[in-house]
Parts: C-alpha cells; sequence; structure tokens
C-alpha cells in the first residue's frame, strides 16, 4: 500500500512540475551532439535562440555565440542554434552541419536538427516564438531572447551581434 502511495506522489509531482512549465518552454528537442534538450528545464532563466547557416555572412557569428555560452552557461544561459536552409544557405546533412560548426567555430552550444524556421513548415516552437515577438526571422542569424518568465520575447535582426548590449542587456540581470 505504501508503495502504490508513494508511486502516486510521484506522478502527481511530476505532472505538476510539467504543467508549470511555460507553453513556449515546452519543447523538447534532439541536437546535432546527440543529446535532448528540454526547454522546460530552462525555465526561470534565460534563452538566447537563433537560426544558423553555415553559408551565411553572418556565419561568424558563431565565434560569439559559442563565448556567450562559455561565459555564462554555468550560470543559467541557454544559447540554442537551429540550424535552417530556409534562406539557402545551409549544409546538406545534420552531420555537415555539426563538423562545420565544430571544426570551424569551436561550437559546443546545443545545435537542433535541420529544420524550417519561418512559413508554413516552421517548426512548432519557432511559430510560437513568431507568435509572441511577432517577427518571423527575415535571414539567417536572426535572435530571440526569451525572458526569464518563459513567456516574454525580444527579436533582433540578424546584423545585430550575439553580445550587444541590447541583448546582454535582457541575458544578464536574469543570470545566477
Amino acid at each position: 500500500m505504501r508503495y502504490w502511495i508513494g508511486a502516486l506522489l510521484m506522478v502527481a509531482s511530476i505532472s505538476v512540475f510539467a504543467d508549470d512549465c511555460p507553453a513556449l518552454l515546452n519543447h523538447q528537442f534532439k541536437t546535432l551532439q546527440g543529446k535532448n534538450v528540454n526547454l522546460c528545464d530552462y525555465r526561470g532563466k534565460p534563452i538566447l535562440v537563433v537560426n544558423t547557416a553555415s553559408k551565411c555572412g553572418f556565419t561568424p557569428q558563431f565565434e560569439k555565440l559559442e563565448g556567450l555560452y562559455s561565459r555564462y552557461k554555468d550560470k543559467g544561459l541557454l544559447v540554442i542554434g537551429f540550424p535552417s536552409n530556409d534562406f539557402k544557405q545551409e549544409l546538406a546533412s545534420n552531420a555537415e552541419i555539426g563538423s562545420f560548426c565544430k571544426l570551424t567555430y569551436g561550437v559546443k552550444f546545443p545545435m537542433v536538427s535541420k529544420g524550417a524556421v519561418k512559413g508554413e513548415n516552421a517548426n512548432p516552437f519557432y511559430k510560437q516564438l513568431i507568435q509572441a515577438s511577432g517577427i518571423e526571422p527575415q535571414w539567417n542569424f536572426h535572435k530571440y531572447v526569451i525572458a526569464a518568465d518563459g513567456k516574454t520575447v525580444h527579436s533582433f535582426k540578424s546584423a545585430v551581434e550575439p553580445d550587444d548590449a541590447a541583448i546582454l542587456k535582457l541575458i544578464q540581470p536574469a543570470l545566477k
């Protein structure tokens, strides 16, 4: 009897925990690095989301994205990349993308599998980002900062560098 009561309490606490996750963060992704990233694990923390492409003029931003990630990941920041060929500048396969990012820019922040980030074919997470911010990516390396509340989304055009003061102003106060 104690076993069943304990099991029921555990299931109840798990469902309460899941219900506590803001809808925008209720997504899980498989990364190019072979790991799973559950955005609910980052509730209460800032998240920097960027759509990437390996053959874009903004591709050197990988360096600053990795710099932010390595500097602030232990304080709670998640930087997450979404490779996309929506603008016809991404490599053909996830393996090629992963290799390029790691070998060329030393990328260690999570990069998810290649997919669409705009239009009808956009992945559900990006559709929510677009709805929350009112802005669809117009090019590669468009950035979204999801505030620690898991609901507020700020949008930044591709030319805005990842370490721009406007982005840091949103991220730094929410870090531990």
